[in-house]
């Protein structure tokens, strides 16, 4: 027998690329990468009509540029999460511990 079909039979080489497998599927089905991407995107989107909102808009607002503060907020809060994420990622439960459940 060659090296590699003792490897593919062999259980460790098994339990570690089902380890692999169903720690990709965790970090991609992460809510804080969801979150954090749709922060981002409608803080981008109502930071920018902050940016361009009218005088009549900002006198509305009692001379407050709402729309601006709102966006860079949602923004923040987006980038806080995709940071979270990426310094914290999420570690999924080992074999014995799955199988406990």
């Amino acid at each position: 027998m060659d090296q590699h079909s003792e490897r593919a039979n062999d259980p460790q080489v098994a339990e570690t690329e089902n380890e692999r497998k169903r720690s990709a599927a965790a970090r991609l089905f992460d809510i804080r990468r969801v979150i954090g991407g749709l922060f981002v995107v409608y803080g981008v989107i109502v930071g920018l009509v902050g940016l361009f909102d009218s005088a009549a808009e900002i006198d509305k607002a009692q001379g407050v540029r709402i729309n601006l503060w709102a966006g860079l907020a949602m923004l923040a809060f987006g980038l806080f999460m995709l940071a979270w994420q990426w310094l914290r990622p999420v570690v999924p439960p080992s074999a014995e511990e799955a199988r406990e459940v």
